[in-house]
């Protein structure tokens, strides 16, 4: 077989991503069809820029989803090796592929072990799209859980806990990955310790935030509270526990699933970094919004701290906090390009973006195509997120 001609790459790129346009195309349609009952979300599609960084946001999300777990879109195994087709350029045929059983070509060539860019690139996304956006969520419970009652209460607890987290930020970022990723830290089991300690968060954020809602109403909240904590105790014991190391728990019969350590690694470190700016942020708006009239009079029908700071105070900084969750996500993903740039965490097998441009760029001054494509995809994900993040201000500043 030939190889293939510039166009003809793009042709098949365009035809093997299909499922990603029919997934994009339908959930616009379906967007801009109901926007007006949608919020905040539908008066996204009233902001060019907000489409456009929401367009390139889920097309990735999507990438993520058909390439990941679904393997839908990939061409070969990311990890497979072929022989011949090292650092091969765009388009080189596959020798002796069957088309049933082996795609003909490599689309976006081989990289410096033979394997396929364009898989891999695929499959990084969804290493990206499953730690970014749950490791922020984590980092904004530990942030909003300990920020609210710095800003609304103040005193020693804001002056004690505004140290704590100056005191992280005083931190260089790369140089505290460096601490946290290094064998000689993870063998102390240091960061299994310290995702135990930041991941029950969200336990307590939930059993805050239902008591204060149903405090009044015991036969509901009992029940609701026993059901809705029991689930996430599991998954949080299933989280941190694994038989065999420093953090063993549960039984392995009971345990859901096991985090690679690489992974969990990189998840705790990324939590541990973000959550001190999250706390900043949600402190300052506590501090601005308890001064509100609608926060006296809630105060004034007796209600609870709690249930204020949740139910009154929270509601009311959401639009800040939309916008700072979808740009943290952003510098969520630059962070984890860095630390596989750097080899740091994730296995050095692993397709990560990161990882994908740091084996490029070796070869960078001969070989253009094993570098490039990871890092236009970094760059492609980082601006939709900024983008949604600018539209998000936008369409809340008009609320």
């Amino acid at each position: 077989m030939e190889p293939l001609s510039w166009f003809e790459i793009f042709i098949r790129i365009i035809g093997q991503l299909s499922p990603v346009w029919i997934a994009l195309v339908l959930t616009f349609v379906v967007s801009i069809r109901f926007k007006k009952n949608l919020g905040l979300y539908g008066k996204l599609f009233d902001s060019i820029i907000g489409m456009i960084g929401f367009a390139l946001v889920m097309f990735w999300i999507f990438v993520a989803i058909f390439g990941g777990p679904l393997d839908m879109i990939v061409t070969h195994d990311a990890l497979a090796q072929i022989s011949g087709l090292k650092n091969k350029t765009p388009g080189i045929p596959v020798p002796n592929a069957v088309d049933e059983e082996l795609y003909g070509y490599y689309l976006l060539g081989g990289d410096n072990l033979a394997r396929d860019v364009f898989s891999r690139v695929i499959k990084g996304s969804w290493v990206v799209i499953s730690i970014a956006p749950l490791a922020t969520m984590f980092a904004f419970m530990v942030g909003i859980t300990l920020g609210l009652p710095a800003g609304y209460f103040g005193g020693r607890l804001d002056t004690v806990l505004s140290f704590l987290a100056n005191l992280i930020l005083a931190f260089p970022v790369i140089l505290l990955f460096y601490l946290l990723v290094t064998p000689e830290i993870v063998l102390t089991g240091i960061p299994s310790y310290m995702a135990a300690f930041l991941f029950i968060f969200p336990l307590i954020f939930a059993a805050v935030l239902l008591n204060s809602r149903y405090h009044t109403q015991p036969s509901l909240r009992t029940p609701l509270m026993i059901v809705v904590l029991g689930i996430m105790g599991w998954l949080y014991l299933s989280t941190i526990s694994e038989v065999g190391t420093k953090v063993s728990i549960i039984p392995g019969f009971m345990d859901l699933f096991d985090v690679p350590g690489g992974i969990l690694v990189v998840f705790v470190s990324v939590v541990f970094v973000n959550s001190p700016t999250v706390f900043r942020i949600v402190r300052s708006l506590a501090l601005d919004i308890k001064t509100r009239d609608y926060v006296a009079a809630a105060q004034t029908r007796g209600e609870g701290s709690w249930y204020i700071m949740l139910w009154e105070i929270l509601p009311n900084a959401r639009g800040p906090l939309i916008v700072d969750f979808c740009l943290r996500i952003g510098y969520t993903t630059i962070l984890l390009g860095t630390l596989g740039f750097f080899g740091l965490g994730l296995p050095p097998e692993s397709p990560d973006w990161g990882s994908t441009i740091n084996e490029g760029r070796k070869l960078l001054s001969i070989y253009l195509h094993p570098a490039l494509p990871p890092a236009f995809a970094l760059l492609s994900l980082v601006l939709g997120l900024n983008l949604l993040a600018d539209g998000l201000r936008e369409e809340s500043l008009r609320d």
